[in-house]
């Protein structure tokens, strides 16, 4: 027995040092959560162990936060501790709080450093038992590889008003997305071009600078004439962005868009058909919608896709606006009422780029129709909600709408698509026809296109930021400053220009699923004292009770 007993030894101590040896050089990581919440995807992996340059990642969530952002910093650290042992390379990780210790004329300094380098900060309302409290966060990150940084924004979307449990869970679940990404912009620092369009009366420079800005931390991002661009300078081009144009395209204008379509460009277009704006109706008795002619619609039918003329109207989710109701003391008092022909628009999340995003603010939306085109795959990505009405134009708008009396029953509908996704090899426009007269020589003689991307939607105002009124700087785009609300607008910019512009299609990793067990709240409060007296109580008892087992047991084994 004693034999054996040493033999089983000898083998247990030769197992641990084989284990030992092999343990240097193999590496395994075992994920036991239901979700795979700590699993990193193959395309992450492979990223990692490919890089050849150090990373540097400083996350600016440290110091005092509200429960929520400590979650998420917690979840911050698990995936990039997943990072750094998967990374070939060293990834050094900090937490930082760059407002700690400063006065408040420092803190502003920092807080305007930080914002010329695309770390911006956060003012939250943070409910508590006592109310409502205000917090300034920073829920970024700065990854830097290579003397390359890039601002990585761990929330997409952040509505100032509501609970961030959600909002939360949300985060979690795009972090491995948004790392991904940025560790693949920092290290290969390939920057693709991008193009928004200005020949046609199209949002200004200031209507388009939170867009741009935002923008422009990871891409080359400019404005482009379509009138003197030449075929070299589409070819350099990844993405073209058209946004509310509000004058007709010539024909030399969409020969270049389907050439730049033909040569398998990415192009995003966001247009109003109708010209109703909410400005026109203040201080007027009303405003005519009309008909837009942009001389788009046959190149859209192309494609495979229709604007129609109208305007959809939601009451029972839309943006609210401010109107006046009456002077008091010498000052015009305000009220924020909703404005149905705003509707607040709903993304399909059975699709990655929009997957995951809050809702998005529109203006005047008109429905947006799929046309048959072979080869071309077609999904809609954003609609309204099912209590809806689409009127035609022309139609007289005017303030007073607001109140009028609305019957529910006509505003049972169907969702109403606003968001039209395109895929495929798509049709030349102009093949079989002649050129352009300012066109001298054909571009291209394709009559079917490199495989290309587009998207389709029915509001020209979806990427536009609001503007202050006293001092004429730009608001963050889809921040409200009436409602004091952030939608989903600049989340979904970015997700539509990183899905266009990355051709591994890391939006993917969106599709991943956390599920976060909650604690409940009600049950907490009412159970607070006796949870707090059993956590202390309860391991004094077993210490007392292992006390006890312990004295009994030795009096027993030695006083044989």
């Amino acid at each position: 027995m004693k034999l054996k007993h040493k033999w089983g030894n000898f083998i247990i101590v030769i197992a641990a040092l084989i284990i030992l040896i092999v343990g240097q050089y193999a590496f395994y990581r075992f994920d036991f959560t239901a979700d795979k919440r700590f699993t990193l995807s193959e395309k992450t992996k492979a990223l990692l162990e490919d890089n050849e340059k150090p990373v540097m990642i400083t996350v600016f969530l440290a110091g005092e936060l509200p429960p929520a952002f400590k979650r998420l910093q917690a979840a911050v650290s698990d995936i990039l501790s997943d990072y750094q042992a998967y990374a070939k390379k060293d990834v050094k990780v900090v937490f930082v709080d760059p407002l700690a210790g400063l006065n408040q004329a420092d803190q502003d300094t920092v807080i305007n450093n930080l914002y010329e380098r695309g770390i911006e900060a956060t003012n939250l309302s943070v409910k508590t038992e006592s109310g409502l409290t205000q917090k300034l966060v920073f829920p970024m990150a700065m990854m830097e590889s290579g003397g390359k940084e890039f601002p990585i924004k761990l929330f997409q979307n952040l509505d100032t008003r509501g609970n961030y449990e959600d909002n939360i869970n949300r985060a979690i679940e795009n972090l491995e997305y948004i790392f991904t990404s940025g560790l693949k912009k920092v290290i290969l620092g390939d920057n693709p071009r991008i193009g928004f369009s200005e020949s046609n009366g199209e949002l200004s420079d200031l209507q388009l600078a939170d867009a741009i800005h935002t923008l422009s931390n990871s891409y080359l991002v400019g404005r482009i004439d379509l009138n003197s661009i030449d075929k070299a300078g589409l070819d350099k081009l990844k993405m073209l962005i058209i946004a509310k144009p509000r004058k007709p395209f010539t024909e030399a204008e969409k020969y270049k868009i389907n050439y730049f379509v033909m040569n398998g460009g990415r192009v995003l277009w966001s247009i109003d058909q109708v010209n109703a704006e909410l400005d026109s109706l203040r201080g007027k008795s009303g405003q005519m919608a009309i008909n837009n002619n942009l001389n788009l619609d046959d190149m859209l039918f192309m494609y495979g896709s229709r604007v129609n003329y109208n305007i959809i109207a939601d009451p029972a989710n839309s943006a609210e606006i401010p109107v006046s109701t009456g002077v008091v003391g010498g000052q015009n008092q305000m009220q924020l009422v909703p404005w149905i022909y705003y509707p607040i628009l709903l993304p399909d999340t059975a699709e990655s780029v929009v997957k995951k995003l809050d809702g998005v603010k529109s203006e005047f939306p008109s429905t947006v129709d799929t046309i048959g085109v072979k080869g071309v795959k077609k999904s809609y990505i954003l609609s309204t909600s099912p209590y809806n009405k689409v009127f035609n134009v022309p139609k007289l708008f005017s303030l007073q709408m607001l109140s009028e009396q609305l019957d529910p029953r006509s505003f049972q509908s169907k969702p109403q698509h606003v968001g039209l996704m395109l895929e495929g090899n798509f049709p030349s426009v102009f093949a079989g026809r002649p050129l352009p007269a300012t066109i001298k020589q054909p571009y291209t003689s394709a009559s079917v296109g490199k495989p290309a991307k587009m998207i389709v939607i029915g509001d020209g105002d979806i990427f536009k930021n609001q503007v202050s009124e006293q001092n004429g700087s730009p608001f963050p785009l889809g921040f409200d400053r009436y409602s004091q609300r952030t939608f989903g607008n600049k989340a979904l910019l970015l997700n539509i220009v990183d899905y266009f512009t990355d051709n591994d299609n890391l939006i993917a990793l969106r599709n991943k699923e956390v599920k976060i067990r909650l604690l409940d709240k009600a049950k907490i409060k009412l159970e607070k004292t006796k949870w707090q007296f059993i956590n202390v109580l309860a391991p004094l008892l077993l210490l007392i009770f292992f006390a006890i087992f312990q004295h009994y047991y030795r009096k027993y084994k030695y006083a044989k």
